[in-house]
């Protein structure tokens, strides 16, 4: 039966800004700071509980969590102060520095979906100004914990903003980029994060106390206050959220100071009431809630399908970097050698999606990684040295399903539900990042094939999917939560 076919609407702000013009540019150069303090925040663990050893004085034989030991103490060769030293988690009381990273991953979760929900609501601009200045506040006061409950608490709420400020940041850039260009700039936002991981060891090599480390960090988000001044809120969130009068004069500055011409600049006016009268007639929906990620039956199966691939990548990314950083006896070089891998990835990301699409490259993503991850499990008689070169496979694959999850995701949610539906995706993926430390270090105890066969399903699982989700590449950003239905997986054009 042949379907009716509908003209698609053109896009009502790309159409008078260009894909890429010199203020987008800049726009994005800007926001892309604001990625550098996920790789920080998320990453940090691992120098500020970095575990020292701990010995008795008494004598090597004497275990320093016994009576015996009247003299327990760490050794401070390579770091002077972590809060382990400072708040005495040793012995019995070990597990509460794993418990502050579920809760770092815990507040990035939650941050995401709220903050993500409060952006759909106040709009873009709002929200992200007001996550970059708590997120220096709680950074700073999180430095200077007294106690390991106010550590936990700061470090859950810096967690939170941080992953708020992740979610509305991406949107952003995405609702002023153009199909041309959208694929390479929100795949290339992803960079900061991995420069930031693997910049870390430079803050810890010099600050070894971990006070000062992370407030050398966290101080960082003081260069983020020019944001008031400069960023604009999204004219597609407001175009489509029926605040037609407020947008229009922001798509017109931009387009003036992208050079556009006069002539050009006095049809935006008309033009954008007309695509707002036929928004209208079209009988869409304004506002959003995240119950309209599931009414229906194609964007529901999308989002579902989102959710998981996003949930997959997360704990397969995050347990093979942890498992990678264990294997040499410099902290330094480890966390160094683990972010910088996530680069190549990123950059290959970039021509896969632009060239073979989205669906194309998160298949061929997720195969890499369920590979990697098989041959491990599989093939028992590997030497250590094997076993670390199919590991860092496995989670090459991941870093190109990481930034394509956020291209993809941004490109299937309509503009009403957008930062509702990245933050719900980035919420169940915090999800798959907390119970990765648990899989790679508890489930190895029983057997050290578990892990990788863990990993392996996942991924397994996350290329399966994907073939149920629609390709994405060169179509016009939905806009409604008809458009968004629209899209199904069977449909090219």
């Amino acid at each position: 039966m042949e379907e009716q076919k509908k003209v698609p609407r053109p896009d009502p702000i790309i159409i008078h800004l260009g894909d890429m013009g010199r203020y987008q540019l800049l726009y994005c150069m800007l926001i892309f700071l604001s990625k550098f303090p996920s790789g920080w925040v998320t990453m940090s663990h691992m120098i500020v509980s970095a575990k020292g050893e701990y010995y008795c004085e008494d004598g090597e034989d004497v275990d320093p969590c016994t009576e015996k030991c009247k003299s327990p103490t760490f050794n401070r060769t390579v770091f002077t102060e972590t809060i382990n030293m400072s708040f005495d988690l040793t012995c019995d009381r070990f597990w509460l520095a794993s418990l502050s990273q579920l809760l770092v991953m815990g507040g990035i979760m939650s941050g995401a979906m709220v903050f993500g929900v409060l952006s759909d609501k106040f709009g873009r601009r709002i929200i992200f100004i007001i996550e970059c200045v708590v997120q220096l506040v709680f950074g700073v006061v999180a430095a200077f914990s007294l106690n390991y409950p106010m550590y936990a608490l700061f470090r859950y709420l810096h967690a939170a903003v941080t992953g708020g400020q992740m979610t509305t940041s991406f949107v952003l850039i995405m609702e002023i980029i153009g199909p041309k260009y959208r694929e390479t700039m929100n795949v290339l936002y992803q960079i900061p994060f991995n420069l930031g991981h693997a910049t870390l060891p430079l803050f810890s090599y010099f600050l070894r106390d971990w006070h000062y480390f992370y407030l050398s960090f966290s101080l960082f988000s003081v260069v983020y206050l020019v944001y008031i001044c400069v960023i604009l809120e999204s004219p597609r969130w407001l175009f489509a959220t029926g605040r037609l009068e407020k947008s229009i004069p922001i798509v017109e500055k931009i387009a003036r100071r992208n050079g556009r011409s006069p002539e050009n600049i006095e049809q935006i006016r008309p033009q954008m009431e007309a695509a707002f009268q036929q928004l209208i007639s079209s009988g869409a929906k304004k506002k959003g809630s995240i119950l309209d990620l599931f009414r229906t039956p194609n964007l529901r199966r999308n989002t579902i399908i989102m959710l998981y691939e996003w949930y997959n990548v997360c704990m397969v990314y995050y347990g093979a970097a942890q498992f990678i950083s264990t294997l040499s006896g410099n902290i330094f070089l480890n966390i160094f050698i683990s972010g910088l891998l996530g680069v190549p990835g990123t950059i290959l990301c970039v021509f896969m999606t632009k060239y073979l699409g989205r669906r194309t490259t998160m298949i061929i993503s997720n195969a890499i990684s369920t590979f990697g991850f098989l041959v491990i499990a599989c093939i028992t008689i590997l030497n250590p040295t094997t076993v670390v070169v199919f590991a860092i496979i496995g989670l090459f694959g991941a870093s190109i399903t990481f930034p394509n999850a956020y291209l993809y995701a941004g490109e299937i949610f309509p503009t009403i539900v957008r930062t509702t539906g990245m933050g719900l995706c980035s919420c169940i993926g915090r999800g798959g990042s907390m119970i990765a430390p648990f899989i790679t270090s508890d489930l190895a105890l029983y057997s050290p094939v578990i892990p990788p066969i863990v990993y392996a399903a996942s991924a397994g699982i996350g290329f399966v999917l994907t073939f149920f989700l629609p390709e994405t590449k060169g179509r016009v950003v939905p806009e409604t939560i008809e458009d968004g239905e629209a899209l199904h997986f069977r449909k090219t054009d």
